[in-house]
């Protein structure tokens, strides 16, 4: 096992740091060979079958190609949540956690009806349905095929969540809408003069539509939304959104605009304003 680490450390180290090298590792050792991390410690000096080795020799050779390990391996965490992962979908990132946990720790009522746009992977609202009590929550997304792998992490994780077609931009929605108390999304946010700030592992690989908008109005799903959730939202119900740290000020001021109170920027871990919650007044 310890010749098998090296080997994938000389392959990547030109290309990825020591710390994503070992994160890499022991990821790869976990999907091949079964182990955890104390098990991959405990028998570090036993010999890698001859098949193993080709497969993680194939693993290694598609993470040249900047190929995000999720997509290879097929699957990936999110706030304790195990949830496949497909190029049809974005690959959830930390600061998605972050929105997440925001959410939990705010939601002090029980059976809260919440609904996710933009809901790619589900890792949204099947996470919220997990950790808040006796929630119903329900995902939309323009892509058919980010349904098709939203429903099978709700299996996967033994969640029910409703999870179905929706346009926002051309208004189109399913037939038969609650009101909701929270309504969260993370829209495409990153514009298109942006993209050569973006890594290749992204802009290679995951799907640019749910990436990606416009520079003529990179605001335009924010807009959308929150006309649909002054609409749909209760009375006093929440809305919350991840958005591009570029347009904190830009999106405080249009949910302002449109009588949302107590709105709330937030920082993610690394410092940037990467969230933002938008209270419906009460009448």
């Amino acid at each position: 096992m310890q010749v098998t680490k090296k080997l994938i450390a000389d392959k990547l180290s030109p290309f990825y740091c020591k710390q994503e090298i070992e994160s890499i590792t022991r990821l790869i050792f976990e999907k091949v060979l079964g182990l955890s991390r104390l098990q991959m410690h405990l028998n570090q000096h036993e010999t890698i079958s001859s098949a193993n080795l080709v497969q993680i020799t194939e693993i290694t050779n598609r993470l040249i190609q900047f190929e995000p390990i999720q997509y290879i391996l097929g699957d990936t965490e999110f706030y304790g949540c195990k949830l496949k992962v497909r190029p049809t979908v974005l690959i959830p990132r930390p600061e998605t956690e972050e929105l997440v946990d925001w959410i939990i720790k705010d939601c002090q009522q029980l059976n809260p009806a919440i609904l996710d746009i933009g809901t790619g992977s589900g890792c949204i609202p099947i996470s919220l349905v997990r950790h808040i009590k006796e929630a119903s929550a329900f995902g939309w997304d323009i892509s058919d095929e980010a349904l098709i792998v939203a429903r099978e992490n709700a299996t996967i994780n033994h969640v029910k969540v409703n999870f179905a077609y929706a346009d926002v931009l051309n208004h189109i929605y399913p037939s038969t809408l609650p009101k909701f108390d929270i309504i969260v999304s993370n829209p495409p946010y990153i514009t298109h003069s942006e993209q050569h700030l973006i890594f290749h592992n992204v802009i290679d690989y995951e799907p640019h539509i749910a990436l990606f908008v416009s520079d003529d109005d990179p605001l335009i799903f924010y807009r959308e939304i929150s006309d649909l959730a002054i609409n749909k939202l209760k009375a006093g119900g929440w809305l919350y959104f991840e958005i591009n740290e570029r347009f904190g000020n830009e999106i405080t001021d249009l949910l302002t605009l449109k009588g949302f109170k107590n709105i709330i920027l937030k920082k993610d871990i690394n410092g940037k304003e990467r969230m933002i919650r938008a209270e419906l007044p009460r009448l």
